[in-house]
């Protein structure tokens, strides 16, 4: 997901300033995409420069309000209407970092998939509290947790799978590394 489509989904509900967005973009997604106030207001200005969105005044507190324009309700159902391919969804850095620990000498790649594992389960853990806690009537965060429960989950059998396919696999049963 772009911080672009984001913001122009939350200016669907009403005109906001920056600082809104950021709290509110924060809050929908439980911080689950830190995104900093910088990014807020320069993804805004280029909001503007397309036509996505319009300067609407000010709050009285000098705070410079955006609203949607049509052309971005239009982008914006575009999104929601457009599945989101696999391939545009960020690179995975845990496969990276277990495929390249495989050639780097003096790494366990065991220990590697050990230690992530234990923190995955400990993410999961504190996301399952939070699901608990959390009221049903705040659909929003219930989503994302449910969506970063799954994640994790499917993380933990990944992780199962490669240190099975390592104990099986001769060449690194032997110590030889390519």
């Amino acid at each position: 997901m772009s911080v672009k489509l984001g913001l122009l989904a939350l200016l669907d509900e009403q005109p906001m300033y920056g600082y809104q967005l950021h709290t509110t973009f924060k809050e929908r997604t439980g911080g689950t995409w830190p995104l900093n106030i910088g990014q807020i207001y320069t993804t805004l200005s280029r909001l503007e420069r397309d036509g996505l969105v319009d300067a609407a005044g000010d709050d009285g507190d000098g705070h410079q309000i955006y609203a949607l324009t049509d052309a971005g309700r239009v982008e914006l159902q575009r999104w929601f209407a457009t599945p989101v391919a696999r391939a545009d969804r960020p690179r995975d850095e845990l496969a990276i970092k277990l495929s390249l620990a495989l050639s780097v000498a003096g790494v366990d790649v065991r220990e590697v998939v050990q230690a992530q594992r234990t923190a995955t389960l400990r993410d999961l853990q504190d996301l399952t509290r939070q699901k608990f806690h959390a009221g049903e009537d705040d659909l929003a965060w219930l989503l994302a947790l449910d969506s970063l429960i799954f994640q994790a989950e499917a993380e933990v059998r990944w992780l199962d799978s490669c240190e099975e396919r390592l104990l099986n696999n001769q060449a690194f049963k032997n110590g030889v590394r390519r």
